[in-house]
């Protein structure tokens, strides 16, 4: 049976969410895509839909038909849920066609991404694939809405050191694919935003919704976290899901002896993500849900849809 119950694996960039998410993909239940992206942005239009919906109250739609904010999200959830799963067979056609036309030409294999992947999508036809997984990164910032659409999903924050991330980031042409910053400045920035907003969902949800795990584990200790991670999913441990760790994708390349360092960054803002990123790979507590952290994320969904719901009707002149 398929379940509405999503997994979005989030953090920095360049902090393992692409390997991540391609281990629990080779999972037979968990059917693993092309980063998605809109889903997230989707959510600011959605709550914009259901204020004008319900703005004049009983003389409005949903007040009228008594549709709750959360059923009116949810709603939108199961579609989603069942838009995804139902075209499934369409990109397991898609990227089986574009493995015979590189098999055919000798061409070699494109890494990292499902559209040519190296890694399965699909390992047998009877595996059910009744749920599916998301890495992208984009989502660290919508894990509040993420939950309004699916409340029952999981998210699994990976971290990784700052200054693996920045050197990765600094260096990520390297793997044939555009600049991710200019300065180093940005990178640290960009490391910072990211992993507070990561945190403050461990710290809102607990990590029975929201579970953190150390980059430096899963490369470590892969049979371990991949066996606790299935376990926190409620999926049982399937040894295909270490494969991908056997290959390096999206791989930076950065030589040790390479200075990335800037001597303009602001030391400040280095050592407060250097004490942040410290904190949170020195362990990883189990966290009880905060209402006060819930609350928080809340308001910055509300302000972020105030401000989109103000500039779209700044741009029609309503």
């Amino acid at each position: 049976m398929r379940i509405n119950r999503p997994i979005f694996v989030v953090g920095s960039p360049r902090s393992g969410t692409s390997i991540l998410t391609w281990c629990l993909g080779q999972h037979s239940n968990i059917f693993v895509q092309e980063e998605s992206n809109w889903i997230g942005r989707f959510t600011l239009q959605m709550e914009i839909a259901y204020r004008i919906g319900t703005a004049r109250g009983e003389r409005s739609q949903l007040s009228a038909l008594d549709v709750r904010r959360e059923d009116f999200f949810a709603c939108f959830g199961r579609s989603i849920n069942e838009l995804i799963l139902d075209h499934r067979q369409k990109l397991e056609a898609k990227i089986a066609a574009k493995r015979e036309s590189r098999r055919v030409s000798s061409a070699p294999p494109s890494i990292g991404h499902s559209s040519i992947s190296p890694f399965q999508i699909t390992r047998s036809k009877s595996d059910p694939k009744a749920r599916w997984v998301d890495g992208t990164p984009e989502y660290s910032f919508y894990i509040n809405p993420l939950r309004k659409l699916f409340p029952e999903a999981r998210f699994i924050h990976i971290v990784r050191d700052v200054s693996s991330v920045v050197r990765s980031m600094m260096h990520f042409q390297n793997t044939g694919g555009p600049a991710l910053v200019a300065e180093e400045r940005q990178a640290y920035q960009e490391w910072l935003k990211t992993v507070r907003a990561c945190h403050e969902a461990e710290c809102a949800y607990g990590s029975d919704i929201v579970r953190r795990i150390r980059y430096s584990d899963l490369i470590d200790d892969p049979n371990k976290v991949i066996e606790v991670l299935l376990a926190f999913l409620d999926e049982k441990f399937e040894p295909a899901c270490l494969e991908p760790l056997q290959k390096r994708i999206n791989s930076s390349n950065v030589p040790a002896d390479i200075e990335v360092s800037d001597p303009g960054t602001d030391q400040a803002l280095i050592n407060e993500a250097t004490k942040l990123s410290s904190e949170l790979t020195k362990d990883t507590p189990q966290l009880a849900p905060d209402p006060d952290a819930v609350a928080r994320m809340e308001q910055a969904f509300n302000d972020r849809v105030d401000y989109l719901a103000k500039r779209e009707s700044g741009a029609t002149g309503a």
